[in-house]
């Protein structure tokens, strides 16, 4: 394998995290690729509108995501529409193998995958996502300003959100299927605490109902009695978890439990070479402009990294053979 063959970095994920590592890599002028299997933009396509990413006031995602696309593109980055099966890494390079058989060496791998919120899988809950259902109340509470909405889970999340939307909402309505919550102690209080939230304990969606204006009506199930009724409603949220996409994730990577990358703060993981951003990433907070961020920070230190990877070859080609020296 010639040195020309090997890439500098490949990104795993077009998103905007990998979108962003791709266009910082590219000024760095490291031979790069990305690899994403689906539309480029990832999840930010599937979005109805983005209102807080910074200096665009109201955007389609799926036209911010193509700004993304375009703007990487403008760089010359190489783009691989293709499934990558296995991320393996090496002592010299690392290799990325390919649904249809490509093998291709690297010296430094940007895995950005990104995660799926859990779904409840009842009717109308894929038909209508972004016309009333969503999976990010600081993405999409704004547009439910003064409306009535249903918040789906118990835990952490779902308590953190429901509070969040109270200060948008009309009414938050808290469905949990058990009759106490998950939830920290200190977010029971708080929620106990609103007064525009209201938990439906024993309860869960069975249906999500729309007509031509969005969402308007929801099916609920008493899981006690089996009673069924519906109510209406304006919007609702999701929060009954989050997978990050981690099966590429090589062994020996460290992980939580939950699944999420363990980095530093640059983004690199236990393997050298080896970065992980966006929502694959162990983090607080999953928006797009923190994943930008992180594929920002990780495509600057991958090219430091890269860079003494060449720099120590390139020392090693000059040194003298034994006894050469004396001559």
């Amino acid at each position: 394998m010639t040195q020309s063959e090997i890439y500098d970095l490949i990104i795993v994920g077009g998103g905007p995290g990998g979108l962003s590592a791709g266009i910082y890599a590219m000024r760095a002028a490291l031979k790069t690729a990305i690899i994403e299997k689906a539309i480029a933009g990832g999840q930010l396509n599937l979005s109805d509108a983005v209102e807080n990413y910074p200096a665009i006031t109201h955007i389609g995602g799926a036209e911010l995501a193509m700004q993304f696309v375009e703007h990487a593109r403008s760089y010359g980055l190489e783009e691989i529409n293709e499934e990558v099966v296995a991320v393996e890494p090496g002592m010299e390079y690392h290799t990325i193998r390919l649904s249809g058989g490509r093998v291709i060496a690297t010296h430094a791998v940007i895995l950005a995958t990104g995660g799926t919120p859990r779904k409840l899988n009842v009717p109308g809950e894929d038909q209508y996502y972004g016309r009333g259902v969503s999976y990010c109340a600081v993405c999409d509470g704004f547009f439910f300003r003064n409306k009535d909405v249903i918040v789906v889970g118990g835990g952490d999340s779902a308590c953190e959100e429901g509070l969040y939307l109270a200060k948008l909402a009309r009414q938050v309505f808290l469905v949990h299927r058990r009759d106490a919550l998950r939830a920290s102690r200190i977010l029971q209080q708080r929620v106990e605490a609103e007064c525009k939230l209201e938990v439906l304990w024993n309860t869960v969606v069975s249906e999500i109902i729309a007509n031509d204006s969005g969402v308007h009506r929801v099916a609920l199930q008493d899981v006690q009695t089996g009673e069924m009724r519906e109510m209406p409603i304006d919007g609702v949220f999701i929060f009954v978890g989050f997978d990050p996409n981690n099966q590429l994730v090589p062994a020996g990577v460290r992980m939580t439990p939950e699944g999420f990358v363990v980095t530093d703060a640059q983004c690199t993981t236990h393997i050298p070479g080896i970065y992980a951003i966006g929502d694959l990433r162990d983090k607080t907070a999953r928006q797009i402009v923190i994943s930008a961020a992180d594929g920002c920070t990780a495509a600057l230190n991958a090219a430091h990294y890269v860079e003494s990877r060449k720099a120590s070859k390139r020392d090693e080609s000059c040194e003298l053979p034994t006894g050469m020296a004396d001559l």
